[in-house]
C-alpha cells in the first residue's frame, strides 16, 4: 500500500477521502484502483439509483432479522445481500444498523435490531459475516448514540462512559472482532463532540483500542468541519455535495494544520478496503452458490413472525375445516413491507396477505373488506382500471410501471446526467369500473401540473421555495383532487413535474388515486358484517410510511387511523379474529386481550403475504421470538421522550435500556423481552455450567416438530442497585421431533460477568445465578455459579 501511496499527489489522496458523486469514491487507473461503490442496505441493494429494469430483493426489516434470534439465518441473509451487492456492481453497504431500541419513539426502530446489546451485536456479527463472505464490505452505523431522529442533525447526546462501554459501544466492538470492514460515524454529537470529529471514540477506541482497521465513513453530510473530521478519526466524508475536504483540506495540509501523514493514514485504509472488495488491482474471480432471494426472504419472513397469542390453540388453522375466511383491513392488500428512508428499495415483486392467503386456500371462499386505511396518502395509482403507465424523462428516457410511484436518490434511470434532465411527466389512462367522485393525488416534492381528461385539476409547489432537500426527501406532502367520472369512459391523467437545473438525482413523486367508496364508519360495518359470516377473521393493522421513517420520530405508539375501532368491532363480531400487526416497531394493542390470536410481522419483505399463510396455516411455524419489549400503555416505558432540551438529550438512565429499565421501575410490559409462542411444547430437563459454558438439556413435549429458541440469563444472587436485575448472556436455537431431546451450548464469557469503571473491564465476583428461560418473564431453571475475581 505504502508504494501506491508514494505515487499519488496531495490532491490525488485527498481525493480518495470524499465522494466524486452521491454514492462513489474516484478511480486512479494508473494505479489500478478502480472507483469503490456504496449503496444503502440493510434490506436490500438499491445500487446507485432507482433501475425499474433491475429490482432489488427485499428482505424482511432488521427488527424482523433479531426476532429470528438465528445468527445462521441472519448470514444466510446476509450472503444474499453480498450476491446482490455484486450483481449490482456496490462494493460497499451501508449496513447494518447497531443503535438500539432505547426509546420505541424512535422514527428508525425498525432499521435497529433490539433494545439488548449482545442479541445486537451476534445478528449484527452474522449480518456482517455473510455480506463480506462475498467480497463486499459492511458499515456498521451509526457510530454512537443515533438511538432517535429529532435534531438528530446538531443533537448532543450525553452518554455516561459506562453506559456507553456496557450497552451502546458493544455492538460495534463485536462486529469489528467479527472482522467488519466500514464503521459509519452518526451525525449527532457524543459528550460534546460531534460524531465525525469525535476522537477519543473514532480513533482511540474504535482504531487504537479495538484494533480497527477498516474506514470510518462519514453518514452522508454529517461531516462539517474540515480540520476537526481529519484529526478526528474520520476517514472518507460523503457525498460530493456540501463535502468539507477536496480542497479545502488540501490547503489544511499544506498550512500545517493536517499532518499530511493522517491523510497517508487515511488513505491506506481506502487503498486495503479496495483490495478485499475487488477494486484494487485483478478483478475478483471467485465464485459463489447463487442463493433464491425469494426463498430467502420466504425463510427470513416466517421465521421472524411472533406469535404473542393464541387463546384455545386458533392457530394454526385448518383449511379443510374452513369454508368462508375473511381477510380485513387496508394493509391486507396493499402490505407494508419496508420502513421508510434509506432503507426503502423497489423488490421485483410484493405478495400481499390477501394474495397469499387466496393462494393457499383454494376453494375457500376468501372474502375481503377495507375495514379501516390508516394511509394518510393515497396509494399510488395501479391496477387493472389502469392501462399504459409509463415515466417520461424529459423526452430522453421513457419506460413502463407497474404503479405510479417514482423515487431515487443519485443515479437517474436509463443514467441521465441530471444536468440534462428538467423535469418529468407519469401518464396512463384511467378506466374507472365505477361511476361517482375520483380522488387523485399529488405527493412528493417540486412543481405539479395534474391533468385529468381535459381538465387541469392541480398546478403549483408542495413545499415552500427554499426547502431543505433531505427535508424534502423525508417529508412528502400531497394535494388532492376529486373529479367525477363515468364508470367505462377512459381518460388520459397526465402528472408532470418541473425539477430544477441539477436536481434530477433526488426525486419523490406519486400519482395517487382513490375511487369512490363508503366512509370510515361505514367501512367498519361492512368488516364486522363480513367477519360475522365467515369461520374466522384475519385482520391486518400497520403502521404507514408517514409513521414510522428515516427523518422523523414518532409522536404516538398507537396503531393509526380508526384500525383499533376496526379490531374491536370485528372481534365482537366473530370470536375466532386473528389480528396480523404489520408494524416494524411496537405498538400498543388495547384489544388484544380480546381476540383469538396476535402475530407480529414486522415489516416482512416481499414475500409478505406467502410466508403470513404458511404460518397461519400451520405449514411453517412461527418462529420468532421478541427482539424488544413491547408496552401494554406507552406512559408505562420507562424511557420514551426524544425531545432535545436545549440542543441536548440526556441519557440520564445509564445502563438500564430496555427490559433492564423496565425491572428497575416494576412494570410489567405486554409482552416481555424473548416471548414468542410456537405450534409444540417444551420441557426444559436439565442444566448445568461447565469449564464456562451453560449446558441446557429441552424436550419437545408437543405433537409435531419445532423450534425453540433457549435464552440465557444472568442474575447477582445478592441485589445491586449498580447493575441490572438480570441480563441477556447467550441464547441458542434447537429443533426437535416431537418427544425428542436436545441440548444446547452457551458460552458465558468473562465478559459477561464484568462492569466498566476506572477505564477498564473489572470483574464482580460473587454468586450469580444462570438462568435458562424461554423469555425474561418464563424462566424455566436456575442453578447457581460463584465467580472469583
Amino acid at each position: 500500500m505504502d508504494e501506491l501511496i508514494s505515487e499519488l499527489s496531495l490532491e490525488e489522496k485527498v481525493s480518495l477521502l470524499g465522494g466524486q458523486d452521491f454514492w462513489s469514491l474516484p478511480e486512479i487507473a494508473r494505479i489500478g484502483l478502480r472507483s469503490l461503490v456504496m449503496s444503502d442496505g440493510p434490506v436490500g441493494v438499491r445500487g446507485t439509483g432507482w433501475a425499474p429494469e433491475d429490482p432489488s430483493v427485499a428482505l424482511p426489516s432488521p427488527t424482523a432479522l433479531a426476532a429470528t434470534w438465528d445468527p445462521e439465518l441472519v448470514e444466510r441473509a446476509g450472503r444474499l445481500l453480498g450476491q446482490e451487492s455484486r450483481r449490482k456492481g456496490v462494493h460497499l453497504l451501508l449496513a447494518p444498523t447497531v443503535n438500539l431500541h432505547r426509546t420505541p419513539l424512535n422514527g428508525r426502530h425498525f432499521e435497529c435490531f433490539s433494545e439488548d446489546p449482545l442479541l445486537t451485536g451476534e445478528i449484527a456479527a452474522a449480518f456482517v459475516t455473510g455480506v463480506q463472505a462475498l467480497g463486499v464490505g459492511t458499515t456498521v452505523k451509526h457510530l454512537v448514540g443515533n438511538d432517535f431522529e429529532t435534531e438528530r442533525m446538531t443533537v448532543d447526546v450525553r452518554i455516561s462512559e459506562r453506559a456507553l462501554r456496557e450497552v451502546y459501544l458493544p455492538p460495534f466492538e463485536r462486529v469489528v472482532r467479527a472482522g467488519g470492514w466500514g464503521v459509519m460515524s452518526a451525525y449527532n454529537g457524543v459528550n460534546g463532540s460531534p460524531m465525525s470529529s469525535h476522537a477519543e471514540l473514532q480513533q482511540r477506541v474504535l482504531k487504537d483500542e479495538w484494533g480497527f482497521d477498516g474506514i470510518v465513513v462519514s453518514d452522508w453530510r454529517a461531516a462539517r468541519d474540515t480540520v476537526g473530521a481529519a484529526l478526528g478519526g474520520l476517514d472518507i466524508a460523503m457525498p460530493a455535495m456540501q463535502n468539507p475536504w477536496g480542497e479545502a483540506l488540501v490547503e489544511a495540509v499544506r498550512a500545517g494544520l493536517v499532518p499530511e501523514e493522517e491523510i497517508d493514514a487515511k488513505v491506506r485504509r481506502v487503498l486495503r478496503l479496495a483490495a478485499r472488495v475487488g477494486a484494487l488491482g485483478p478483478p475478483p474471480s471467485g465464485e459463489w452458490p447463487e442463493l433464491d432471494g425469494s426463498a430467502v426472504a420466504h425463510e427470513v419472513a416466517a421465521r421472524s413472525f411472533v406469535l404473542v397469542r393464541n387463546e384455545d390453540f386458533t392457530l394454526p388453522l385448518e383449511p379443510a375445516a374452513l369454508t368462508r375466511v375473511a381477510v380485513i383491513g387496508a394493509l391486507a392488500l396493499d402490505a407494508r413491507v419496508l420502513g421508510g428512508g434509506s432503507a426503502t428499495v423497489t423488490p421485483p415483486h410484493v405478495i400481499s396477505p390477501l394474495e397469499g392467503i387466496g393462494r393457499s386456500l383454494s376453494g375457500v371462499d376468501v372474502a375481503y373488506a377495507t375495514g379501516a386505511d390508516p394511509r394518510p396518502f393515497l396509494p399510488p395509482a395501479r391496477g387493472p382500471e389502469w392501462t399504459g403507465l409509463r415515466v417520461d424523462l424529459a423526452g430522453k428516457y421513457d419506460f413502463a410501471v407497474g404503479e405510479a410511484a417514482l423515487r431515487w436518490i443519485g443515479d437517474l434511470p436509463g443514467r441521465l446526467d441530471p444536468a440534462d434532465v428538467d423535469g418529468l411527466t407519469i401518464a396512463g389512462t384511467f378506466t374507472p369500473a365505477v361511476d361517482g367522485e375520483h380522488v387523485f393525488a399529488v405527493s412528493g416534492f417540486g412543481t405539479f401540473v395534474l391533468t385529468v381528461g381535459e381538465r387541469e385539476v392541480y398546478r403549483g409547489a408542495l413545499h415552500v421555495e427554499g426547502t431543505e432537500r433531505g427535508e424534502l426527501l423525508l417529508s412528502p406532502r400531497e394535494h388532492r383532487a376529486a373529479v367525477t367520472l363515468a364508470a367505462g369512459v377512459p381518460v388520459e391523467v397526465i402528472l408532470t413535474q418541473i425539477i430544477p437545473a441539477g436536481m434530477a438525482h433526488t426525486v419523490s413523486t406519486t400519482l395517487g388515486h382513490r375511487p369512490p367508496g363508503p366512509d370510515a364508519a361505514e367501512m367498519i360495518t361492512e368488516a364486522a358484517a363480513l367477519a360475522a359470516g365467515s369461520d374466522v377473521a384475519i385482520v391486518v393493522v400497520g403502521t404507514t410510511e408517514q409513521v414510522e421513517s428515516e427523518g422523523f420520530d414518532r409522536t404516538s405508539l398507537a396503531l393509526p387511523g380508526t384500525q383499533d375501532e376496526l379490531v374491536r368491532r370485528v372481534a365482537a363480531a366473530n370470536p375466532r379474529t386473528v389480528v396480523v400487526v404489520n408494524a416494524g416497531a411496537p405498538v400498543l394493542l388495547p384489544w388484544a386481550d380480546d381476540v383469538a390470536a396476535v402475530v407480529l410481522t414486522w415489516f416482512p419483505g416481499q414475500e409478505a403475504g406467502a410466508a403470513l399463510a404458511d404460518v397461519l396455516l400451520g405449514v411453517l411455524e412461527p418462529g420468532g421470538r421478541l427482539p424488544t419489549t413491547w408496552p401494554r400503555r406507552a406512559e408505562d416505558c420507562p424511557v420514551l421522550d426524544v425531545t432535545p432540551q436545549g440542543g441536548v438529550v440526556s441519557y440520564d438512565e445509564g445502563v438500564f435500556v430496555g427490559y433492564r429499565a423496565w425491572q428497575r421501575a416494576s412494570r410489567e410490559p405486554h409482552y416481555a423481552f424473548g416471548h414468542g409462542l410456537g405450534y409444540t411444547t417444551w420441557s426444559y430437563e436439565a442444566l448445568r455450567v461447565v469449564d464456562g459454558t451453560a449446558e441446557i438439556t429441552v424436550t419437545n413435549t408437543g405433537a409435531r416438530e419445532g423450534r425453540e429458541v433457549i435464552q440465557v440469563y444472568v442474575r447477582p444472587a445478592a441485589p445491586d442497585d449498580e447493575r441490572p436485575a438480570e441480563w441477556l448472556a447467550g441464547f441458542a436455537t434447537v429443533t426437535a421431533h416431537p418427544d425428542e431431546s436436545v441440548t444446547a451450548r452457551v458460552d458465558l464469557p468473562e465478559r459477561t460477568f464484568q462492569t466498566w469503571a476506572d477505564g477498564g473491564w473489572h470483574t464482580v465476583a460473587g454468586d450469580y445465578e444462570i438462568v435458562a428461560a424461554h423469555a425474561l418473564d418464563d424462566p424455566r431453571l436456575v442453578v447457581s455459579l460463584t465467580v472469583g475475581a
